[in-house]
């Protein structure tokens, strides 16, 4: 009989939530159908990467896991701005080229360091009086709340690259991104938002910086684009997200749900 009992490592697909990535696993491995799984450690639609499964007994052991530092791939690209940080928000602004700032840019990921507090996203599953941020966000009633503030640690930034990408490459890259995720996340407006930012950009270019960031629990990538951004500034929200590490977990020895 296989063992239930078990803390799985997987590599959570883009567009994924963390349940559907639970229910895919049930598909592939029959030995789990019936199994109890929850997962420690949430991984937004956005991002790809490891995510720790509890299954069996080892459900009621979730409190130790969810304190683990972690390592993220990430890119954040300038000149825009959403009401999620990422792509999978509605752009509200645009910019135009900053290719010019790319040495300051870099610069400054390069010393974020050290213990940092920020707002948390206005689009996240963190609970004000019952419901999440995000329901207030999409309700439009976020005036009516203060948006607590995160105290989180970043050990290390190291910088991993830089890329410029033209109006009409962004928009398809956005766009495929965005139709891997499953749900309501407002994806239809979103896309046609984008569809209409960028058209107006046509023949602009866009610079995107790439790093990798070890940090404490608890840290929104997102939130420190957008931080970024507002310390230069300049728009920025993060364009990609990959979860590397969480603790000792590492994504090169997780189950990969889609090959």
């Amino acid at each position: 009989m296989p063992e239930k009992n078990k803390i799985l490592t997987v590599h959570k697909p883009l567009g994924l939530s963390p349940l559907e990535a639970i229910n895919l696993l049930r598909e592939k491995c029959d030995e789990y159908k019936n199994t109890p799984i929850t997962y420690a450690g949430r991984l937004d639609p956005m991002a790809e990467g490891v995510l720790i499964l509890l299954t069996g007994e080892t459900i009621h052991e979730k409190e130790n896991y969810l304190k683990l530092d972690k390592e993220y791939e990430a890119e954040i690209i300038f000149g825009f701005e959403t009401d999620t940080y990422d792509i999978l928000g509605l752009p509200s602004q645009c910019q135009g080229s900053i290719l010019t700032l790319g040495e300051i840019i870099i610069k400054n990921l390069k010393d974020l360091k050290g213990k940092i507090s920020l707002p948390l996203p206005p689009y996240s599953s963190y609970k004000i009086k019952g419901k999440p941020l995000f329901q207030w966000a999409r309700e439009g009633k976020l005036g009516e709340i203060e948006i607590p503030m995160r105290s989180t640690e970043i050990y290390e930034t190291k910088i991993s690259g830089s890329r410029e990408i033209a109006a009409k490459e962004l928009l398809a890259e956005i766009t495929e991104k965005i139709r891997l995720v499953n749900g309501d996340f407002r994806q239809k407006e979103i896309l046609a938002k984008w569809r209409e930012a960028l058209s107006a950009a046509n023949g602009e270019k866009f610079l995107a910086v790439r790093f990798i960031i070890t940090c404490s629990s608890g840290t929104y990538i997102r939130a420190i684009a957008h931080h970024l951004g507002q310390r230069l500034g300049v728009s920025a929200i993060l364009l990609n997200l990959k979860r590397t590490r969480v603790g000792d977990f590492e994504i090169n020895r997780s189950i990969r749900l889609i090959n």
